[in-house]
């Protein structure tokens, strides 16, 4: 499985980077470990020595470089090993960004040969499950846009937002879980021919926690997990990496 580390900003010392970037060196025996840190800190770990452990950005720039103060493309990330970007996060988008400026973003990343992982999810859960065309209308914004070869390159993060920072008690259940793959799958295949839509990576985001990834992984066909709060305590983050290996 491919598990998806995403540091958001919880990381605020050197120390603190370097000592889980060690502990993650450690897990690549279980699953295939990738690490969301912020921007300082890519350079420092991509610098160091050689491991299996693959960078991620927790976003990346629609601009192409120039007169841009602050951003940083998706030429930079490259150029420092970056090898996945996280877009469409949910904290992103609650800041404004549109599904315009996720497509720009999934354009800049595979341009420069960085895996984007496309974040898709609904506020809210309704009787009526008005929630699925939010799903769909994410995923079309990108994918209708792409090339199939492009499509092919894209992890999908399912990420309900009503599912974050609840116990795994209150977060989705394997039967929902399978549910909404099997949807996205589905719409994914009104873009990509046969079984295409099979070969395109789902993980899932959202309280994902040692005591439930097994559970989630077992019988939902999900490839993997979005891991955010629990990815910068070590022993939490082993514990869950080792369930679903």
């Amino acid at each position: 499985m491919i598990i998806v580390a995403n540091w958001k900003a919880y990381v605020d010392t050197t120390e603190k980077a370097k000592k889980l970037f060690t502990s993650a060196k450690r897990l690549t025996q279980y699953a295939d470990i990738v690490l969301a840190m912020p921007h300082p800190y890519i350079g420092m770990c991509g610098g160091s020595a050689k491991s299996k452990v693959a960078l991620a950005a927790q976003d990346v720039s629609i601009s192409t470089g120039g007169a841009d103060t602050g951003e940083v493309t998706a030429g930079t990330l490259a150029s420092l090993g970056v090898s996945y970007a996280i877009v469409g996060h949910s904290e992103r988008r609650a800041k404004g960004e549109t599904d315009e400026m996720v497509l720009e973003k999934v354009k800049r990343a595979l341009a420069h040969n960085i895996t984007p992982i496309l974040c898709v999810g609904e506020q809210e859960r309704d009787p009526d499950a008005k929630y699925l065309n939010t799903v769909r209308a994410q995923l079309s914004a990108v994918f209708s846009q792409l090339s199939q070869k492009e499509r092919l390159a894209v992890v999908v993060a399912y990420e309900p937002i009503w599912a974050i920072g609840k116990t795994a008690a209150e977060s989705i259940q394997p039967v929902d879980l399978e549910e909404m793959v099997l949807y996205i799958r589905k719409v994914l295949g009104e873009y990509l021919p046969g079984k295409s839509p099979l070969k395109v990576r789902v993980i899932y985001g959202g309280s994902a926690e040692p005591g439930n990834a097994r559970a989630l992984a077992g019988g939902s066909g999900i490839d993997g997990f979005l891991v955010g709060h629990a990815s910068v305590d070590v022993p939490t983050f082993s514990a869950l990496v080792r369930a679903v290996s």
